[in-house]
């Protein structure tokens, strides 16, 4: 799931509060004595913040996105100062490109464990939104390996799915994640017919879709993300 799809929605009041939590931090490597990069690769909390409106950013340099020329082999994934613990170890398998400190791929691996954990202490549906939107790089991987207690935040958004176009959606109730004026939707069944839309001009803040039998295309847009009711 891309960015690419909340261009829309993300120039919204809702965007900006979302970015707002998005950009703070805070949690820790889940133990071990933390890995300090001996170079100015650091990952900054601006470089780990949300992707830009109009276009979709590359991950930074650091990214705990999977890097695709060679990658430091495990036994030389070691910090400068300090050691990692066996789970760090398990995240920065593969995940190394040559040439580059360790050190700073983990960092990257953290910051997004502290984006998601601060953003789900403002706002749940905000850190669900996040990852269904892929907005935090590599959020399934930093959870699984540097921040487990977040796991139920990942249960929840792979249950969900990302504005747009959705072919044969499962047919049920969602909940738009946002709270923004301007998310519409419909559910189109075959011949093109519309067998629901929704809200209406005046419809409410809190945006519900009931997709029925049928239903072979659902498209939404201005509503970021979706999750059952």
């Amino acid at each position: 799931m891309h960015t690419r799809t909340l261009r829309s929605l993300r120039r919204g009041a809702a965007a900006g509060a979302l970015t707002a939590l998005l950009a703070l931090a805070g949690c820790s490597s889940g133990g071990g004595t933390q890995a300090v990069p001996k170079s100015p690769q650091r990952i900054s909390d601006d470089q780990a913040a949300a992707v830009p409106d109009d276009q979709a950013s590359p991950a930074p340099e650091g990214s705990s996105a999977s890097p695709k020329g060679p990658v430091l082999p495990d036994a030389e994934l070691t910090p400068a100062t300090g050691s990692f613990t066996a789970k760090e170890k398990k995240y920065l398998h593969g995940r190394v490109p040559e040439n580059m400190d360790p050190a700073a791929v983990l960092q990257a691996g953290q910051e997004t464990c502290q984006r998601i954990e601060r953003t789900a202490a403002h706002d749940k549906d905000a850190a669900i939104g996040a990852i269904i939107a892929g907005e935090v790089p590599s959020a399934a991987d930093a959870i699984a390996q540097l921040c487990p207690k977040q796991k139920p935040l990942l249960d929840a958004a792979e249950t969900g799915f990302t504005d747009g176009t959705r072919t044969k959606p499962e047919p049920g109730t969602y909940r738009a994640l946002t709270t923004a004026e301007g998310c519409t939707w419909k559910a189109v069944g075959a011949g093109a017919k519309v067998l629901a839309s929704g809200p209406g001009p005046d419809g409410p803040k809190k945006v519900t879709a009931k997709i029925p039998a049928g239903t072979r295309t659902f498209v939404s847009s201005g509503c970021y993300a979706w999750l059952p009711a």
